[in-house]
C-alpha cells in the first residue's frame, strides 16, 4: 500500500511539471526608460555632479579687438597640407606637428598626398626612451614629450608607414595615452626599485603594454599593390632623406653660429644638432622659407596673455604692449624669458602659411591640440594665427629642409 501511494504521488508530480511550457529568455532594457535610473539615480548623480563641479578659474588675458587681426585662413598664402587632425588626450604634439610637416614635404618634393602614421613614430620613441632609461639606470626622462627633430632620428632608425595601416586608435576616435603611460612608467619604476636592468626583458614588456593599448605595428604592408617595410616605404615611396632636415634655434645662452643642445626636458636624448643663430637671422630665415614654399615644424611657448584661443576668441597669438612693446622685443627680452622660465617649451605646431597686415608678417599655424578647437564649426577650427612679434619673442626653434636655409648654414664652421 505504501509503495502504491509513493507511485501515485510520483506520477502526480511528473504529470504536474510535465505540463510546464513556460520559457525564459534574456531581455535588454534601456536604463533611460526605467524610473530608478531616469529619475532617482539621475537626480542623485546631478547633485553629485554639482557638488564635484570644477571651480571656475580666472586667467589674465589681453582683450581681443574685433577686426584687428588677420584671423581668416583665406587671407593667407599657404603650402599644401593635410586637414587638421587632433592629437586627442596624448602629449605628443611634437609627433603630430612634425608628421604633418613631413607630409607637406612629400607633396612639395614629389607631389604625393600622403597621410603618415604618427602612432608608429611615438611607438618607437617610447622604445628608445625605455632603452635610455635602462642605460642610465633610471636617470633619463620617460614621459610623453619630445622634440620635432626626434622624427628624423626615428625615421632613420625605424622608417615610417601609412596612417591607414597603423593609426594606434584601436577603434577609438581620439588618442589617449594616460593609462598606457601610467602602466609603462609604473613598470619602469619597479625595474629601478628592483635593480632589474635587463634591457631585453624591459623592452619586451614595454612593447606588450603598447601592443595592448595602441596595437602592434605591422612589419610589412602594401601600398598601390607593392609590399613595403617601414624603411623601404620611407626611402622608396616617401623618398624622404632625414639627413636633409635641420633644426634652427635662437637663444643667447650659447654662441651664435655654433651647433648646440636645446636645454629643455623634452630634448631628453640631449641632441646637440641645433643650429643657433641671432634672432634677426632666425626671423629672416623663417619668413623667407615660408614665402618660398617651405613649411616648418615650430615649437615654443603658448601660455601667454596674448594667446587668444578661448571660446569666441580669434585664435591669434600676439604680444600685448603691457607685456613688452613691439620695438623692445630683442635677443635680451627673448633670453630673459627663457632663463626665468616664463618662456617654456610647451608645444609643437606646423607653420603652413603667411600674410602681411599693416606692414607686419603674420603666420598661419596648423595645430593638433585642443586649444585650437574651442570654436567648433568655425573655419579656423584647428588653426592659429601668429603675429611675427609672438614668434620673435616666444617660439624657440623650427625644423625645416636644409635648402630653405642654405645661406644660413654656410656661416657654420
Amino acid at each position: 500500500m505504501k509503495k502504491l501511494i509513493i507511485l501515485i504521488s510520483f506520477l502526480a508530480f511528473t504529470s504536474l511539471f510535465g505540463q510546464n511550457k513556460d520559457k525564459g529568455t534574456f531581455k535588454v532594457y534601456d536604463k533611460g526608460q526605467i524610473y530608478y535610473y531616469n529619475t532617482i539615480l539621475k537626480d542623485i548623480n546631478a547633485e553629485n555632479a554639482k557638488a564635484n563641479k570644477p571651480k571656475a578659474y580666472k586667467r589674465f588675458k589681453a582683450v581681443a579687438e574685433k577686426n584687428k587681426y588677420p584671423d581668416k585662413i583665406s587671407l593667407y598664402k599657404s603650402v599644401w597640407h593635410n586637414p587638421t587632425i587632433s592629437q586627442g588626450n596624448a602629449g605628443t604634439c611634437w609627433d603630430f606637428s612634425t608628421t604633418s610637416f613631413y607630409e607637406s614635404e612629400v607633396y612639395r618634393l614629389h607631389h604625393k598626398k600622403v597621410k603618415i602614421s604618427e602612432a608608429f613614430t611615438f611607438y618607437n620613441e617610447y622604445i628608445l626612451k625605455a632603452k635610455e632609461y635602462v642605460r642610465t639606470r633610471g636617470k633619463s626622462l620617460f614621459d610623453q614629450g619630445s622634440e620635432g627633430n626626434a622624427l628624423a632620428r626615428i625615421y632613420k632608425k625605424y622608417g615610417a608607414m601609412p596612417w591607414r595601416v597603423y593609426n594606434g586608435l584601436k577603434g577609438r576616435k581620439f588618442h589617449t595615452h594616460d593609462k598606457m603611460y601610467k602602466e609603462m612608467i609604473s613598470y619602469l619604476k619597479s625595474v629601478k626599485k628592483a635593480n632589474a636592468w635587463n634591457e631585453k626583458e624591459v623592452i619586451s614588456t614595454i612593447k606588450s603594454i603598447m601592443n595592448h593599448y595602441v596595437g602592434t605595428p605591422p612589419e610589412s604592408f602594401k601600398v598601390d599593390g607593392k609590399t613595403y617595410t617601414p624603411k623601404t616605404y620611407l626611402k622608396d615611396y616617401l623618398q624622404i632623406n632625414p639627413d636633409d632636415y635641420v633644426e634652427i634655434l635662437s637663444y643667447k645662452q650659447e654662441p651664435y653660429y655654433t651647433k648646440c643642445s636645446y636645454d629643455v626636458p623634452d630634448n631628453w636624448w640631449h641632441s646637440k644638432d641645433y643650429y643657433n643663430v641671432p634672432l634677426n637671422v632666425f626671423m629672416d630665415a623663417l619668413t623667407n622659407a615660408i614665402k618660398k614654399g617651405y613649411s616648418m615644424s615650430i615649437g615654443g611657448d603658448v601660455s601667454e596673455a596674448g594667446f587668444l584661443s578661448g571660446k569666441g576668441e580669434p585664435q591669434v597669438a600676439i604680444v600685448p604692449d603691457f607685456d613688452i612693446p613691439s620695438a623692445y622685443i630683442n635677443e635680451d627680452a627673448r633670453q630673459f624669458r627663457f632663463s626665468n622660465h616664463s618662456t617654456t617649451d610647451d608645444h609643437g605646431m606646423h607653420l603652413v602659411g603667411w600674410t602681411k597686415k599693416d606692414g607686419k608678417y603674420w603666420f598661419l599655424i596648423k595645430d593638433s591640440s585642443s586649444g585650437s578647437r574651442n570654436n567648433p564649426g568655425s573655419q579656423k577650427f584647428g588653426y592659429y594665427f601668429f603675429s611675427s612679434d609672438y614668434i620673435k619673442l616666444k617660439m624657440m626653434g623650427f625644423t625645416v629642409h636644409k635648402d630653405a636655409v642654405k645661406d644660413v648654414l654656410k656661416k657654420f664652421k
